[in-house]
């Protein structure tokens, strides 16, 4: 596989280089034709954070993640990490698009965790009381949440709160 690192606003390394390098080299047991794919790199700084983006097209499906961590070596592996995820996630779907095209581009011979199990591993029961919105946050801060859901009593409807990866929060409204 090519990969073709590009630093935003960032100079990369021969070190930072070889080590990308490596860990996005160990994904080329999952394509036929690695050598006709490229990956594409961006890596940025915001704040204390390193964040890594690797974007992988081929001809029938594009592979994407992004990894945000303090030291960039570990972003790295994270990406990784999460890139295989997706690959195993989606064999199923995947190899079943795949086959009905001539060609495929993945070697699915790994070892699959149990499909029969089920997707949900729990459920919760919640009691809603009407709220605004400033308080909804700060309910949602004091559980250490990513999203929560309350009666909003400026709307007069259920709500999810949710914290967006910029920082910011959003807000989805039942009818």
């Amino acid at each position: 596989m090519e990969i073709l690192i590009r630093g935003d606003r960032l100079v990369v390394t021969d070190a930072i280089k070889a080590h990308i390098e490596e860990k996005i080299g160990k994904l080329d047991k999952y394509f036929d034709n690695a050598s006709s794919i490229k990956a594409h790199v961006v890596i940025r700084v915001k704040d204390n954070d390193q964040i890594i983006e690797v974007t992988i097209p081929t001809n029938r499906f594009t592979l994407r993640a992004e990894e945000k961590h303090s030291d960039l070596y570990a972003a790295v592996n994270l990406m990784v990490d999460k890139l295989e995820r997706q690959i195993r996630k989606n064999k199923t779907r995947l190899n079943a698009k795949l086959k009905k095209e001539p060609k495929s581009e993945l070697v699915f011979d790994f070892d699959e965790p149990d499909e029969n199990a089920s997707k949900i591993v729990k459920r919760k029961t919640l009691d809603i009381k009407p709220m605004d919105e400033e308080e909804a946050i700060l309910q949602m801060e004091l559980l250490g949440h990513d999203f929560f859901v309350f009666k909003n009593i400026d709307e007069e409807c259920i709500s999810v709160l949710y914290k967006r990866k910029d920082g910011a929060y959003g807000i989805i409204n039942t009818k």
